[in-house]
């Protein structure tokens, strides 16, 4: 997972006291910083809606390409 942040500013996400407070026990009990496992399970999130957004559009692709080779001719 990337590290580097050096090019984008920091993101302020407000959580809810109990999920703060599970986050911070999280971090406490792994010996990681709380930022560090959120800015993991961002990215795990966003991997995953990637490919589920890209394999949705395949999907209509295939059913669809016959209308896209006329769009396109």
């Amino acid at each position: 997972m990337s590290q580097s942040t050096a090019t984008t500013p920091p993101l302020a996400v407000p959580l809810d006291p109990g999920l703060r407070r599970a986050l911070d026990d999280l971090a406490d009990a792994t010996g990681r910083r709380p930022e560090d496992i959120a800015r993991d399970a961002v990215e795990a999130w966003v991997r995953g809606e990637e490919a589920r957004v890209r394999e949705v559009a395949e999907r209509l692709a295939g059913a669809h390409a016959g209308l896209l080779r006329k769009l396109g001719e």
